[in-house]
């Protein structure tokens, strides 16, 4: 939250926190940021900086407004303790029940006694390659107890890629639809998305090459072309090729726009009318059965969702409200579909987005599989 105060991934770990408070626990954020040279992100200034006082400004705000002023620590690149003191931190790790770790190593020493440590991937596919490559170099990942992804195909038949010698349970992405309420979209919006064109190096293992989006959304450049419905995207990151994305029809944003706070996060998914989103290329050869949080924002506040299906339509139910595409025609179609009877699908993304996201129904369940 700190290294990369971006609001969607403010918003995905927020939606944890307010997840576990809401079903009865103390719930506590820690973060160790990186200690190698500019390791933080100032979203204003879009520069990587070795000074992290914009991320903790941004995150210790939202934490208090949220209800967790006294419940955060970060340590930051110099070794400093934010929030709460290395002495009481250390305290709640010693009587906490449960760490669920999004990071893998960061607080192995403070975690050592605590009874049960979960490790939940958010990037499946990419993040089991690289726990594979380890694996093959003898650095086995064993900081945990369980491990959980939001791949929904992770560990089935279904999945094409490694398991990385683990056994994965598999769990929605919990979404905070409180902050997201129903409300009628404008006729005129648009079908919107938020993305990194490439955010990290590509992968390979046993010789083949693993990427993101940057491989999947030329496959659907032709969009703005194929319906009567505006699209637009929002996207940051190398390589972008906005003259290209402007040409072919799509509404250009910046991403870093969107991404100064959980605010313009939101603001910008309430502008759109629907949602189209792309799966990065390592979900896609993977078949691991992504579908992000972000969509589940979209839907809950009555914004049908069209997403690339990586797998997630053998879980989820798609055809009303949510609609799963393999191609550019398929995510046109999808469209009209949608548009021919709106109000309909509309209330369909909203029952989904409740009945499957709600961080209350997916953590709860998270937590009687764990045992508590």
């Amino acid at each position: 939250m700190v290294q990369l105060p971006f609001g969607g991934l403010n918003q995905w770990c927020l939606a944890w926190l307010l997840g576990f408070r809401s079903l009865g626990h103390e719930v506590f954020f820690v973060e160790k940021c990186d200690t190698w040279p500019q390791s933080c992100y100032d979203v204003v200034r879009r520069e990587m900086t070795d000074d992290c006082s914009y991320g903790l400004g941004v995150v210790s705000g939202l934490l208090e407004r949220n209800g967790f002023g006294n419940h955060w620590c970060v340590v930051d690149p110099q070794g400093g303790y934010r929030g709460l003191d290395r002495k009481r931190i250390e305290e709640v790790f010693r009587t906490a029940d449960l760490l669920v770790d999004m990071e893998g190593f960061n607080w192995n020493e403070e975690a050592v006694d605590v009874p049960l440590r979960v490790f939940v991937d958010g990037e499946p596919g990419w993040t089991h390659i690289l726990m594979e490559k380890d694996r093959r170099q003898n650095k086995e990942w064993n900081a945990h107890h369980r491990y959980y992804s939001v791949g929904l195909n992770i560990g089935t038949d279904r999945y094409r890629g490694t398991n990385a010698g683990k056994t994965w349970g598999r769990l929605l992405p919990p979404a905070w639809t409180d902050h997201f309420p129903y409300q009628a979209p404008a006729e005129d919006a648009a079908y919107t998305s938020v993305m990194s064109w490439k955010f990290h190096k590509n992968l390979e293992l046993d010789g083949r090459q693993y990427g993101q989006k940057e491989l999947e959304f030329p496959k659907f450049m032709d969009l703005p072309r194929k319906t009567r419905i505006p699209v637009g995207v929002a996207v940051s990151g190398p390589g972008v090729p906005k003259q290209e994305l402007k040409d072919a029809g799509w509404l250009f944003s910046s991403a870093d726009d969107i991404a100064l706070s959980t605010e313009t996060y939101r603001d910008y998914i309430l502008g759109s009318r629907g949602a189209f989103s792309v799966a990065k290329n390592v979900f896609m050869e993977t078949r691991c059965g992504w579908i992000g949080e972000r969509e589940a924002y979209y839907m809950a506040s009555g914004r049908p969702a069209v997403v690339q299906d990586s797998g997630f339509s053998d879980v989820l139910p798609v055809g009303e409200g949510l609609f799963a595409v393999a191609d550019v025609d398929q995510a046109a179609a999808a469209i009209e579909s949608i548009e021919a009877d709106f109000t309909r699908h509309s209330l369909a993304a909203h029952e989904i987005a409740n009945e499957y996201f709600a961080a209350p129904k997916v953590l709860g369940r998270f937590l009687r599989e764990l045992g508590f």
